[in-house]
């Protein structure tokens, strides 16, 4: 029979082309936890002293000592320069008018991970809408609940800004730079 020689050098042609096929992919990639498709950690801020949307104790208040809360960060992308942390009252607007901005403060360390209860982050302070540099405690001015908004930005840039800069100054300068952000709201009455 002259076929089966045919037929054995066809199998073994299959086979070697099969060979070949198969040593032609490429080699499996080592890959890391951010190539496999895990999220890498996003900017957080969180506070051990309240939950997100929950009720600020009233330490931290007009009702208190009126000091700043504890704030956790983390997250913050490795090519950020510089932190903002802004606190207002949007509720506000409904008895003066405007937003009520209690806090801001810019130009924060992005090595930064904790602000201590009682303790301003290292950064240049803004102004708030009382013209007070510095922490201004939550003070609904009237007897219902407001949300008090803590935003955190990490910008690309240092801010080129004095010291007493409005919120408004601050956020048309931060325009195109913000990195990423994050948001932590308390709530509070006053008694």
């Amino acid at each position: 029979m002259q076929s089966t020689p045919f037929l054995a050098c066809l199998a073994f042609l299959f086979l070697v082309a099969g060979c070949i096929a198969e040593s032609s992919e490429a080699p499996a990639e080592v890959t890391g936890p951010e190539e496999i498709g895990a999220e890498m950690p996003s900017l957080s801020l969180t506070s051990p002293a309240f939950q997100h949307n929950g009720y600020i104790p009233s330490t931290y208040t007009c009702d208190g000592q009126g000091i700043n809360p504890p704030l956790n960060i983390q997250g913050v992308p490795e090519n950020a320069q510089s932190l903002v942390l802004i606190m207002d009252d949007p509720d506000a607007a409904d008895v003066v008018g405007y937003t009520w901005d209690h806090w801001v403060v810019f130009n924060i360390d992005p090595s930064t991970t904790r602000i201590q209860e009682g303790r301003e982050p290292q950064g240049v302070r803004g102004v708030s809408s009382s013209d007070t540099l510095g922490y201004q405690g939550s003070c609904p001015p009237a007897p219902r609940e407001h949300a008090y908004s803590f935003r955190l930005y990490a910008l690309d840039t240092m801010l080129n800004l004095p010291e007493g800069s409005t919120k408004a100054e601050v956020e048309q300068a931060m325009h195109n730079h913000i990195l990423e952000e994050t948001e932590l709201v308390g709530r509070y009455r006053s008694n």
